[in-house]
């Protein structure tokens, strides 16, 4: 029998299970690790931390709702996250110090996985998501100023039809939905934009499953896909 820190038990082999997923994960997410292939860029950098943990031997992602009194995307599902300080060595001691700052999350609590293909947002910044493990057990402390809430759902919910809808985007793109709706805080998220693709590419690469919607990235490359798109926004940001 195991105990968890919340006093809750468990046989060994949920505990197990859980353990084999997580290995399984970890090998197929750090093969698409980019290292510091971007390093070059020239551009503002940012970083998100993609947080996963696992719930019922079920892969989890956590979201942040970024808060009302900041001046920009207000209520906003993202992931943690922000600019790159001076101060600030890495992509990943980025995503570590903007999670700290905007949720409580210790950075010695994260396991760090890899670092996925860079996206240009809409204002010209390289952002780098960062990919790592984080307990079942945290219990994220919202900074008020930045953060409205902080929610946890399936992974795989990126991957079904059910809540999702899509539009074309200016560029000819597809802007993807996803409505969640919390039974635990009783709220309801709409996740979208380059937050929404991001997990849809997680959540596709982490379970070995293809979405039952249309994405206009090559599902089975989706990498090779976001390089490209990457490089011919880079270009045109030099022009």
């Amino acid at each position: 029998m195991v105990v968890d820190p919340r006093g809750r038990s468990f046989s060994g082999s949920m505990a197990q299970q859980e353990r084999s997923i997580k290995e399984k994960v970890k090998h197929v997410l750090k093969t698409y690790d980019v290292g510091n292939k971007y390093s070059d860029l020239t551009l503002p950098r940012a970083s998100v931390l993609v947080p996963l943990l696992i719930k019922n031997e079920e892969l989890h992602v956590l979201l942040t709702v970024r808060s009302m009194k900041l001046l920009s995307s207000r209520g906003e599902v993202c992931f943690p996250g922000g600019k790159q300080d001076l101060k600030d060595k890495s992509d990943i001691e980025t995503a570590l110090r903007e999670a700290q700052e905007e949720i409580g999350l210790p950075s010695d609590q994260v396991e760090v996985i890899c670092k996925l293909v860079p996206i240009i947002n809409k204002d010209g910044i390289l952002v780098t998501p960062v990919v790592a493990f984080i307990g079942d057990t945290f219990q994220p402390q919202p900074n008020a100023d930045e953060v409205s809430d902080v929610f946890v759902l399936p992974l795989d919910y990126f991957l079904k039809s059910e809540e999702h809808s899509s539009t074309p985007y200016e560029t000819g793109m597809l802007v993807h939905f996803f409505t969640f709706k919390d039974r635990h805080l009783h709220k309801t998220f709409t996740i979208w934009g380059l937050t929404a693709q991001l997990c849809i590419i997680v959540a596709y690469v982490a379970l070995g499953q293809k979405p039952l919607f249309k994405v206009d990235f090559d599902i089975d490359d989706p990498f090779t896909s976001m390089e490209k798109y990457l490089m011919a926004k880079y270009a045109t940001s030099k022009l």
